[in-house]
């Protein structure tokens, strides 16, 4: 049995210069805690994506790699369900165009585009297709007491369900979505996973009011990928208290490195969200009343 840390202002801090100091001196790539078949591919020419394609697809949380366009799915005799998002994959172009320099000439340009792609796990698909698509098999997985005891903590929690096979928050429906505990590599990475989602719900105009939340953030922006930092730190220090870090410190440092990315590597805002984190944590854990905040950079 995992036992709960009595010091969880030390142990945030503790997480936080560990994360901080992961990021100096590199990290792992970062991977989904549950099983999946592989890296992305497209499912009509079973062709793996490359380039940045590989991280966006790799990490929005399905379990199946196998991506399709809209219009692939409908020659497929299938349809994309009503409502689902799609995620933009990005190519390169090549175009000849006159060499001004040299009327009997071309030169090559690159000029970048995009599709809308959408996961298999959006869509309704013959089953001729589906059959083809082997999951992997659920496992056993224990539960952690000292994790439980957090999760059962919370005041005012969101709804936890098990409908589909990835992990999200919404928002507009105050509703955390877990892949089933047995596709998870092990328990720690389970309950990593839903304290990141139960650290997004803790944005919710009805907890701590956190503007990356209440407002329209859309994926990629910058408020957008502050919460992904806030949430990761949040299940970062919850299982620093839960004891399991030594488990999960590597992945989070490692995602916690690729939103960075994309708000062009400033780390002051480790620090930010690590303020924002702790009053999740705490909110989470049941520790505070949780009063409304906003996020500050």
């Amino acid at each position: 049995m995992e036992t709960v840390s009595t010091d969880r202002r030390d142990v945030y801090a503790i997480i936080t210069e560990q994360i901080i100091e992961r990021l100096e001196r590199g990290t792992v790539p970062w991977q989904r805690p549950w099983q999946g078949g592989g890296l992305p591919l497209n499912l009509v020419s079973r062709k793996a994506y490359r380039g940045i394609n590989v991280w966006m697809l790799a990490s929005a949380g399905y379990v199946s790699p196998y991506w399709i366009s809209f219009k692939q799915a409908k020659q497929l005799g299938g349809y994309v369900r009503k409502g689902e998002k799609s995620l933009p994959v990005v190519f390169w172009k090549v175009d000849e165009k006159p060499d001004p320099e040299n009327p009997d000439a071309t030169r090559k340009c690159f000029i970048l585009r995009y599709y809308n792609a959408f996961n298999t796990e959006q869509c309704d698909l013959p089953e001729s297709v589906t059959a083809k698509l082997a999951l992997p098999e659920p496992k056993e997985i224990d539960p952690i007491d000292a994790c439980d005891q957090i999760v059962t903590a919370m005041p005012n929690p969101p709804a936890i369900e098990q409908g589909e096979p990835r992990a999200y928050y919404s928002p507009a429906i105050d509703r955390v979505n877990m892949p089933a505990r047995g596709l998870f590599d092990g328990a720690a990475e389970y309950y990593s996973t839903l304290f990141h989602e139960l650290g997004h719900s803790t944005g919710h105009r009805s907890r701590l009011d956190r503007e990356t939340i209440t407002d329209v953030c859309p994926f990629g922006s910058t408020n957008y990928s502050k919460e992904e930092l806030i949430a990761e730190m949040t299940a970062a220090f919850l299982c620093g208290v839960c004891g399991i870090e030594n488990r999960t410190i590597d992945n989070s440092a490692a995602y916690v490195a690729g939103w960075l990315r994309k708000l062009r590597d400033d780390r002051r805002l480790v620090v930010v969200a690590a303020a924002q984190a702790q009053r999740a944590a705490d909110y989470i854990a049941g520790k505070q009343a949780g009063a409304p905040c906003a996020l500050t950079a």
